[in-house]
């Protein structure tokens, strides 16, 4: 079950349009509080830039959309970065875009399409990352089937299989993250490759964020 889409880490990215440079940063939140203290830290890194126009969703229990022209016309700036990241249904997640003036005006569709643009363009130098439900485990295997488990794990899994953690003491030890429906087949294949001598034991189910392009790989 896919619970929402964000991106994977902060992206910073400028572009240029008819002289005024529009810098946009995507940064992941959890809340609003995060928001703020990301935009007074961006504030503080472009003092002397004409505006500081925002986007952000964080949509869970409460729907919390908002957005922010500073001073350009109004509708020009902050809606259309809003609407970027509804199209690309993404969450937890700020958009700030920070524009030097160039002298020359753009006029309000110029504004629109320049700011719909930097956040587009920001996009695309982004991972998107699903947050999934998925099983955590633990496993326990002897030395002498680690070679044949690993290469399992990392290489020969037909779905995604994380490794969260692992550890070396009389046996190895991995915390393991997969999609619930798997567990099954997971621990058959488990067993075949240990001789029915690995240890599994599920632990809870969790929320762990994935890259959306193996969701993609899967569904296709």
């Amino acid at each position: 079950m896919i619970n929402l889409l964000t991106i994977q880490q902060p992206i910073e990215d400028e572009i240029e349009i008819r002289k005024s440079r529009f810098i946009t940063y995507l940064i992941p939140i959890e809340n609003e509080d995060e928001f703020h203290q990301a935009y007074d830290e961006i504030k503080k890194q472009h003092p002397k830039a004409t505006h500081h126009c925002y986007a952000y969703i964080l949509e869970g229990e409460q729907i919390i959309q908002r957005m922010s022209d500073d001073g350009e016309p109004s509708g020009t700036a902050g809606v259309p970065m809003l609407e970027v990241l509804q199209k690309n249904n993404l969450n937890h997640i700020m958009a700030v875009c920070v524009r030097y003036f160039g002298g020359v005006k753009l006029g309000a569709g110029g504004l629109i399409r320049a700011y719909s643009s930097s956040v587009s363009s920001a996009l695309d130098h982004a991972t998107i990352v699903a947050q999934v439900d998925q099983q955590i485990i633990e496993l326990s295997i002897a030395y002498e089937h680690n070679d044949t488990v690993f290469h399992y794990l990392s290489v020969d899994a037909p779905q995604p299989i994380q490794i969260i953690n692992t550890e070396y003491t009389e046996q190895v030890r991995y915390q393991l993250a997969l999609f619930p429906h798997n567990l099954a087949d997971f621990t058959q294949q488990i067993n075949n490759l240990t001789h029915g001598q690995g240890i599994i034991n599920p632990i809870h189910i969790q929320q762990v964020r994935i890259p959306a392009a193996q969701l993609e790989e899967i569904n296709s």
